[in-house]
């Protein structure tokens, strides 16, 4: 009897779910946050670093507790204006992109350069530390000698995370609402028992807090106890990293967005605020200490429902798990943000040419697959260069978290001093930022000068590394576009077709081919359609460049008076920049019409017989397989061509930069045996010299 295997395919769609329709009008409406799962998605990257940031606060303290009552204050606060700060952000850049927007936009692209790094790094160390810190959780409840299952279980959450990241948005964020139901309940029952249980000893607590501040005082002198305040303060850098997470992700939000992200934005704030600062006070009214191999919560989690489990077990020690598992879980999934914004970042670096075009490119699964994969390894080494350790990366993780929030206060302290005639409300604007910015330097210039032996050191070197690179690639792109522009130069259109008037509302006629598996592609049909009798060259093009006119004009040299017509083929892209709503397909699919046409008037005033066709997709080669299948039909003779840049220098630099389409198209084509030919375009970029040629590729059809 056969045994039948699942194939390689139906493998890869079952782990990373099926293909989405981008011509789907409610494909971004399926994929976008409503702002109760963007609090999860996002949301929970805040409210879960008040596992390790109240915690490394504490600890700092000492012996010297008493100061936790004003640290507690000190941490809602910084919470509140913070947050306010980037609900501002939210309202002038609607469209997200967070501090790397904001810095590029109101202070220098270099600037916006230096805070998108920071968010790069930060991202990958908010995986890290969320990773870690929940395996710190699990372990809390283990036997000690499990402890070496740390590194391998903080490995497995990464995977997972990845896996479900490849799938698609929506899918990774409605996994985690469970878990983080169960958190919120869990957490507000030990701040409700741990507080309300001490309300009725107001007095005598106040007292406590005195007496215990007034020792310390006494001990340290006043220098030296506000020196341990903002010390402590500091550390707890971690609570607040959070919160530039929704000000990034609000083109992901549901619309109306803007109302969207400042709803999930208060959420988020009003939890952190009440939990990181509930904790902090709870762990002084019971008096926690440290204890060997426990977190802090795990202490706290024991003191307070240790009245439940006389002798250790019962209901108590039942809710301790529970607790612990939840926190555990939360912060394994919290490592979300990371993951949901820092692929959205590096898109946006790479639209501006800061980094490879490729990480701007969505998948078929509407994902930013390339993204999510440089996330998760990136991930993964900090996990083994830290060993887990979450004291290293609470280090490492505030000095990148608040050099962007303050560069990111500080563009937006200069908006409102340049726009204050325009907007009445400026001063108490003006004064929110100037306190954030004051509030974040401060804890910013304390770690670095501080830890900079102890990690932080590491975090600066990354950054300016990748600081250094991105304007390496800068320098290309530019050094390929001044190419691009002779070429332009080499061959200005005729008048007629410099300007094609309005795009139409829809294609000159809009017809599917079939009904089969390019449904969805459009055609044109221009003044004089080629005659399908007849050769017919198949040219795909991008947008209107002197790269597609000189591959037409090399064609032309090459068969001369061969080909009775043209057909222009182009694939709308959609990307991560476009993917932001029905809207932005369609503003694609009108400027993909406008270069068709554009080509159409050139061909025509070359005397040529020409229409045009396009399909929209997230893959180039693979939207190009499906018309193909389709114009070989209509057009028996026809000969594919497409333009292809190739550098002088064969190096690893250029082909990362760049992506070899032609040749992937050409493979596909060359499997269901349609011929086409490779136009190459030399670029000599020491030269800055451009140099045609001709690769003829062509395969016998049948």
């Amino acid at each position: 009897m056969a045994i039948h295997r699942p194939s390689a395919l139906s493998l890869r769609r079952l782990l990373f779910g099926p293909p989405k329709d981008v011509k789907d009008p409610h494909a971004f409406h399926k994929l976008s946050l409503v702002a109760l799962l963007a609090w999860v998605g996002l949301g929970a990257d805040g409210l879960s670093s008040s596992a390790y940031g109240p915690d490394e606060s504490f600890r700092a303290l000492g012996e010297h507790t008493g100061l936790a009552a004003f640290l507690a204050l000190a941490s809602a606060i910084t919470v509140a204006v913070i947050s306010y700060g980037y609900s501002r952000i939210i309202e002038r850049f609607p469209s997200g992109g967070g501090g790397y927007v904001v810095a590029s936009k109101l202070l220098h692209p270099a600037v916006g350069l230096v805070s998108g790094a920071a968010l790069l790094v930060d991202y990958v160390l908010t995986i890290t530390i969320s990773i870690a810190s929940g395996a710190d959780a699990i372990f809390s409840v283990m036997p000690a000698h499990w402890a070496w299952a740390k590194l391998p279980v903080s490995f497995a959450g990464v995977l997972l995370l990845t896996l479900l990241n490849v799938r698609g948005v929506k899918e990774s964020v409605a996994s985690l609402v469970p878990i983080f139901v169960v958190f919120l309940v869990t957490h507000a029952v030990v701040l409700v028992l741990a507080i309300g249980g001490h309300l009725g000893e107001a007095g005598a607590v106040t007292e406590e807090v005195r007496q215990s501040v007034g020792r310390s005082s006494m001990a340290l002198g006043t220098f030296g106890l506000l020196k341990l305040f903002v010390h402590a303060y500091s550390m707890g850098g971690g609570t607040y990293t959070g919160i530039e997470a929704v000000s990034n992700g609000v083109a992901m939000m549901r619309e109306p967005r803007v109302q969207t992200a400042k709803r999930t934005m208060t959420l988020m704030a009003v939890s952190l605020a009440v939990t990181a600062g509930g904790i902090m006070l709870s762990y002084l009214l019971t008096h926690a200490q440290p204890a060997p191999g426990k977190t802090m919560n795990a202490v706290l989690l024991e003191r307070v429902f240790g009245g439940f489990s006389p002798g250790g077990v019962g209901v108590g020690a039942g809710l301790v798990v529970l607790a612990l598992a939840s926190e555990g879980a939360l912060l394994f999934f919290a490592a979300q943000a990371g993951f949901l914004d820092g692929p959205r970042v590096m898109a946006s670096m790479a639209t501006d040419s800061w980094l490879p075009h490729r990480f701007a490119a969505l998948s078929d699964r509407l994902s930013m697959k390339n993204g999510v994969t440089i996330m998760s390894a990136a991930a993964l080494a900090a996990l083994i260069y830290t060993r887990g350790d979450v004291s290293k990366l609470v280090v490492m993780y505030s000095i990148n978290v608040f050099l962007t929030f303050s560069l990111s206060n500080l563009a937006m302290l200069r908006f409102w001093a340049k726009n204050r005639a325009e907007h009445p409300g400026w001063p108490k604007h003006l004064f929110a930022h100037g306190l954030a910015l004051l509030l974040c330097l401060t804890i910013l210039g304390i770690t670095v000068v501080e830890k900079l032996a102890e990690g932080g050191w590491v975090t600066i070197a990354v950054t300016s590394l990748l600081v250094a690179l991105c304007f390496l690639i800068k320098r290309h792109y530019r050094k390929v576009v001044d190419a691009l522009r002779q070429l332009d130069a080499e061959l200005p259109s005729p008048p007629e077709v410099e300007d094609p008037g309005p795009a139409p509302s829809a294609p000159i006629s809009s017809a599917a081919f079939s009904d089969g598996p390019t449904e969805g592609l459009r055609e044109h049909h221009g003044a004089r359609d080629p005659d399908p009798k007849k050769p017919v060259a198949i040219l795909m093009v991008g947008g209107y460049s002197g790269l597609g006119r000189h591959a037409l004009l090399t064609l032309l040299r090459m068969f001369p008076s061969h080909f009775g017509g043209v057909v222009f083929v182009s694939v709308a892209v959609v990307d991560s920049e476009s993917f932001k709503g029905a809207d932005q397909v369609e503003a694609l699919e009108r400027r993909t019409r406008e270069s068709l046409l554009r080509y159409e008037r050139y061909a025509a005033s070359l005397g040529l017989a020409a229409s045009s066709a396009f399909a929209v997709g997230t893959e180039v080669a693979v939207e190009v397989e499906k018309i193909a299948a389709d114009l070989v039909v209509r057009y028996p003779k026809a000969l594919f061509v497409a333009g292809q840049i190739i550098f002088e220098e064969d190096s690893v630099w250029n082909r990362v930069l760049h992506n070899e389409t032609a040749f992937m198209v050409q493979k596909k084509l060359q499997r269901r045996a349609i011929p086409m030919i490779v136009v190459p375009v030399r670029l000599d970029l020491r030269a800055r010299r451009v140099v045609t040629g001709a690769r003829s590729d062509a395969v016998a059809a049948g």
